[in-house]
């Protein structure tokens, strides 16, 4: 692989970063931290009986597993570490089990991450680079770059929601630039994390990471556990290469696979479910358009599930969840038809749930087993995944309509404020965090337990749009609606919509939307690994095969060619490049008030010694160019009228 040009593959020396670190600050110390009794970790656990053990996982993966017991409490602390040979990454999670047979003394300040990185005194400063959470707005995944000055501490977490990444400070991915190179880092937690980055007055950082609130004791037979924290380390101060290098190791090791296959760009309809929309969807199929999946969401007024004895009403009444069956008024046959039907044409159903939230005190749930709602939350009481009678009856069910229903994709949703403030108020002073723990343990178990009675069953994961995208979740789901700023008249929608796809598309190679305008700027700002558009207009039916030909593309390495604005006034593009194909595709937008007509964009990754034939998609002549002229003098780029929507794409010449 390394032998191609352009290609993004880890060097020699990054792994043997990668491995020294394993050995130095995860298998002969402790990457974590903790305060047990009022003694913090590093104090106690030399003292505590201690095993290892290590076994190769597969031909790339071997996990180490560490395990310390205190004789006096009977508390066991697990560390299982899992390294990579084919990048220079390692990831580990931590697990703390009270094995004695009385309550343990106060557990406090549980971190996942605890470690010091070292710089010269003479050397540049540590740089953190990241991005901002979804908060429906236009400012969503808003990149930053911040020095980390002496004395300085920066914080990160989302604002008490329990969604993992949410709000400006909530987005559970960092890069930490160091003057040699540096290390991206991941949070995998769905729930409330938090972060600090903590220079000291010389050369050194303490960069921490976990469950933000944790001081409780654990009953006999309890366990609690870290957030997964995953490291992938750089040489070098190529931000572009560290982050492709990331997206090249997500795309082998993180995005979700069914029979062995990861999952791959998708195309998508909204469809209402009954057996009379197969019309509509024939309507789109003979219109030349061609998703792969139908996707039945909340519906509004006209939900799926029963939604007429709660409080809400009209247009709200979908909140009125918490019945989970199919609406016998509606859909008297159920799904079953309409989803034979679609699978018979070669599509995938995907059906719309909110199994978290019971928004309506007479439904089922809250009929019937209102102590497994935590309250305190908005928009009614939160299911209790981490109760096991609880989680047992909601795998059974969700199983059983996956299985009478014929769904292909499973779509989860969390809406409202989120389950935080239900976890605190759940939460006595001594058990501080461990209703959020046993939680989000239950919510992950509940996806497992769905997937291992369902092999081919695709998850997509959603909370008021991308608001709980961890590493955790992005494991087990993908995201097809990065945000819930989608939709018309928000303001600055279409230019913050490419704002999105410029910073996002450093980290999450599949990322999904939908457009609701029909003209070809707009339409293709949404273009992205999971699309869908409105109608089949021409330039509906053009946007489908459009993005169908450059989705393959955008799952590949990514560069930002100019800089990230929101402004009207500005030219914004990318590049997705397949150096091992040869090909790739650059998009760029010349926005409303930009009086510049042209611009030249200069590309990367490519082959300076090939020759690369330019497509452009809105019928220029192509062009022929070696990669050299493309990545030194650049690509140039013209647009007459303003808005307007750029795409082009390239291949070697043969």
């Amino acid at each position: 692989m390394a032998s191609t040009p352009g290609v993004t593959a880890p060097t020699p020396q990054e792994l043997r970063t990668a491995s020294s670190w394993t050995r130095s600050r995860v298998l002969a110390a402790e990457p974590f931290s903790f305060v047990y009794g009022g003694k913090a970790s590093g104090e106690l656990l030399g003292g505590w009986k201690h095993s290892e053990s290590t076994h190769k996982l597969d031909v790339m993966r071997t996990e180490h597993t560490r395990v310390w017991r205190d004789p006096a409490s009977g508390l066991e602390v697990t560390c299982a570490c899992v390294a990579y040979s084919d990048f220079p990454a390692v990831e580990w999670k931590v697990t703390l089990r009270n094995d004695g047979p009385t309550d343990t003394p106060l557990l406090e300040r549980l971190q996942g991450l605890d470690a010091a990185f070292q710089r010269r005194a003479d050397a540049a400063e540590f740089v953190l680079h990241g991005n901002h959470g979804d908060y429906c707005a236009a400012e969503s995944y808003e990149p930053f770059d911040l020095t980390l000055r002496a004395g300085e501490k920066h914080s990160f977490a989302p604002p008490g929601t329990g969604k993992s990444c949410d709000g400006p400070a909530g987005w559970p991915y960092f890069n930490l630039q160091t003057p040699e190179g540096g290390a991206i880092l991941a949070i995998g937690w769905p729930g409330q994390w938090a972060a600090g980055f903590e220079c000291d007055s010389g050369s050194s950082l303490r960069v921490t990471a976990g469950q933000q609130t944790t001081r409780l004791i654990l009953h006999p037979g309890e366990t609690i556990r870290t957030p997964l924290i995953a490291m992938l380390f750089y040489r070098g101060a190529d931000i572009a290469r560290s982050q492709n290098l990331w997206r090249r190791w997500y795309l082998a090791h993180v995005l979700p696979r069914v029979g062995g296959v990861p999952q791959g760009p998708i195309s998508q309809i909204q469809v209402d479910g009954s057996e009379a929309s197969t019309a509509d969807v024939q309507a789109v199929l003979d219109a030349g358009i061609k998703p792969d999946i139908c996707w039945r969401d909340a519906g509004g007024a006209t939900t799926w599930y029963p939604n007429h004895t709660g409080p809400y009403k009209g247009n709200d009444s979908w909140l009125n969840t918490g019945t989970w069956d199919v609406d016998p008024g509606r859909y008297p046959k159920g799904f079953r038809p309409f989803s034979d039907w679609v699978r018979k044409h070669g599509m995938q159903f995907l059906l719309w749930f909110e199994p978290e939230r019971a928004g309506d005190p007479n439904s089922w749930l809250g009929r019937n087993h209102p102590e497994w709602l935590l309250q305190g939350s908005s928009h009614g009481g939160i299911l209790d995944e981490g109760c096991p009678e609880a989680r047992a009856w909601l795998i059974d069910h969700i199983d059983g309509m996956i299985k009478t229903q014929g769904l292909d994709w499973y779509r989860e949703d969390m809406n409202g404020v989120g389950p935080g403030p239900a976890w605190r108020k759940t939460d006595a002073l001594d058990r501080q965090g461990y209703t959020e723990n046993r939680y989000v343990q239950g919510h992950l178990a509940f996806w497992d337990a769905l997937k291992e009675r369902n092999p081919a069953l695709r998850i997509d994961s959603c909370a008021s749009g991308g608001r709980r995208n961890d590493l955790e979740t992005m494991r087990r789901a993908v995201p097809l609606l990065r945000s819930d700023f989608q939709f018309p008249d928000m303001p600055g929608m279409v230019e913050g919509n490419q704002a999105h796809t410029w910073a996002l598309s450093a980290w999450l190679p599949f990322q999904g939307s939908g457009c609701y305008y029909t003209d070809m700027y707009t339409l293709r700002t949404f273009y992205m690994a999971g699309f869908g558009g409105p109608g089949t207009s021409e330039n509906v039916r053009r946007a489908y095969r459009e993005c169908a030909q450059i989705a393959p593309m955008i799952m590949a390495d990514y560069y930002p060619l100019t800089p990230y604005s929101r402004d009207a006034d500005r030219w914004i593009g990318w590049q997705f490049n397949r150096p091992e194909q040869g090909d790739g595709a650059v998009q760029a937008f010349r926005r409303p008030k930009c009086a510049e007509p042209a611009i030249t964009l200069k590309l990367r990754g490519l082959d300076p010694a090939a020759t690369y034939e330019v497509t452009d998609f809105d019928g220029a002549p192509a062009r022929t160019l070696t990669g050299k002229a493309l990545m030194t003098e650049g690509l140039p780029v013209r647009i007459e009228s303003a808005p307007g929507a750029a795409l082009l794409t390239y291949r070697h010449a043969r």
